[in-house]
Parts: C-alpha cells; structure tokens; sequence
C-alpha cells in the first residue's frame, strides 16, 4: 500500500500539470478555416519571397567574387 501512495505522490505534480495546461487549452481562441488558409497563405509567400532574395544575393555575391578572382 505504500508503494501505491509513493506512486500517486510522485505522479501526482504530473497529473496536476496535464490537468491545468488541458484546462488552459480550453481558453484558447482557435482561428478558423479561413483564417488559417490566410495565415498559410501569407507565410508560404513571404518564405518564397526570402528564398528568391537570398538566391539571388548569392548569385550576385558568386559571380562577384568569380569576378575578383579570375
């Protein structure tokens, strides 16, 4: 039997916090379809954006060195 307390004292702060963060899951305020096509959208977008500047910053800085070194 004392092993059994042992172990619901242990696991006890376990429970506990998975308790309290389910309940804190419950109080958030989840986007809707919509706007979760939105935010997709403008994220996909401004990654394709930053990859084509830092591919053609290379391509610039490659040949100029290219340049320099020939």
């Amino acid at each position: 039997m004392a092993f059994l307390a042992k172990m619901k004292q242990g696991f006890g702060s376990s429970f506990s916090f998975f308790g309290e963060s389910w309940s804190e899951l419950k109080k958030v305020k989840w986007p809707t379809r919509k706007e979760m096509i939105s935010y997709t959208t403008v994220t996909l977008v401004t990654v394709a954006f930053v990859t084509v500047y830092f591919f053609l910053l290379d391509l610039g800085i490659s040949e100029l060195l290219r340049l320099v070194f020939k």
